[in-house]
């Protein structure tokens, strides 16, 4: 009996952290991730505005006529809202990656619902726009999280393909790696592929995500948009 109980607890905490954690997991509630067309691409970039990496990146997908879509931290937008204002004239989406990067499984009700209004309140003082999107950091979300996030009038959004392009290190080759293998696994499995990448850094203006722009540059490269579609997250909602 003890046993059984043992097993039962395990296997809804197993399930419980399937459905917070899993990108694709769609157990607390539908999130973006991707579309049913195998050619179909949206590049993704969390964590900026960031000086220097972002302008860089914003010439990169000029440069290749793509657009894509940034959820930005709302305390950097408060302080580079050039920026915003940059990456919004460009003609990509941006999307409301919290105030300040928390984890949202680990804070009250009350402060999810101030991460997400503060960042809208900062996207769209600097835009001048409403804001749609939102993904949450790290992934992680719980009921209460998605439902705040609909009363502000955002749609989640997660990926299906990560560059880990934040740990120490890694290279752009490494970085497109881990891409490609995402973008076969997804095609095998008959979705578009939502490819996820970072512009920031959490923690503080400044981070050096040059090889993330590089690693952007290879993948426009290596699909180019007259074989493959790219498309900003809201296409497939």
């Amino acid at each position: 009996m003890v046993g059984s109980i043992a097993t039962a607890a395990a296997a809804g905490v197993a399930g419980y952290t399937y459905a917070a954690m899993a990108p694709g997991s769609q157990l607390f509630g539908r999130t973006i991730v991707a579309g049913r067309d195998p050619n179909e691409f949206a590049l993704t970039f969390d964590d900026g505005p960031n000086d220097g990496c972002t302008e860089r990146l914003l010439e990169v997908l000029g440069a290749h006529e793509v657009r894509a879509t940034f959820f930005l931290i709302g305390k950097f937008v408060r302080q580079r809202p050039e920026l915003a204002r940059a990456i919004h004239a460009a003609g990509h989406r941006v999307g409301n990656h919290t105030m300040s990067h928390p984890w949202l499984l680990l804070v009250s009700p009350r402060r999810v619902r101030e991460e997400l209004a503060g960042c809208n309140a900062a996207l769209e003082d600097a835009l001048g726009a409403p804001v749609t999107l939102m993904r949450p950091p790290h992934g992680a979300r719980r009921p209460d999280v998605l439902r705040a996030a609909r009363q502000l009038g955002l749609t989640p959004v997660q990926w299906n393909a990560m560059g880990f392009d934040w740990r120490p290190g890694t290279t752009a080759a490494q970085i497109v790696a881990h891409l490609e293998r995402g973008i076969a696994r997804n095609q095998r499995r008959g979705y578009g592929s939502n490819l996820l990448l970072h512009d920031g850094g959490h923690v503080a203006l400044g981070a050096d995500r040059s090889q993330s722009v590089e690693a952007a540059r290879m993948v426009l490269d290596r699909y180019p948009a007259e074989t493959v579609r790219y498309l900003t997250v809201d296409a497939w909602a």
